[in-house]
């Protein structure tokens, strides 16, 4: 399992569901607390290439060893990628989540919804408001 880390690069969720950002696209996961609470990830349901995700709205499945979860949109866009390495070795986002463990990459459809998102010091100050 990953050490505990939120980059400073990416922009975090308080669904905690992390977005990095390049121009009009985003790569999406969820975050090491996510993983972390969850435990050992055992299926991934997910999305069709194409489809449409937005923001605050469930979008996928990631079941656990624990419980079945929505994966929630940090923002809105069009599926372009979905990782289906991901599918076939669910464990990867417990090992990897900002690396090989990524979700699904999107077209963003409204970029000002990043705006609405945490920087990696407000979310871990969330973390320990929630503690």
């Amino acid at each position: 399992m990953a050490a505990e880390s939120y980059p400073d690069d990416l922009r975090y969720h308080r669904e905690h569901d992390w977005a990095r950002i390049d121009g009009d696209e985003a790569t999406f996961g969820i975050t090491w607390f996510a993983q972390d609470a969850l435990g050992e990830l055992v299926h991934f349901e997910a999305p069709e290439d194409g489809a449409t995700v937005n923001k605050d709205q469930g979008y996928a499945e990631v079941e656990s060893v624990k419980a079945v979860s929505d994966v929630i949109a940090p923002l809105s866009g069009e599926i372009l990628e979905v990782n289906s390495a991901i599918a076939d070795a669910p464990e990867t986002v417990n090992a990897d989540p900002y690396g090989e463990g990524w979700l699904l990459r999107v077209r963003l459809t409204d970029p000002s919804e990043v705006d609405s998102l945490l920087d990696a010091e407000a979310y871990r100050q969330f973390l320990a408001d929630q503690g």
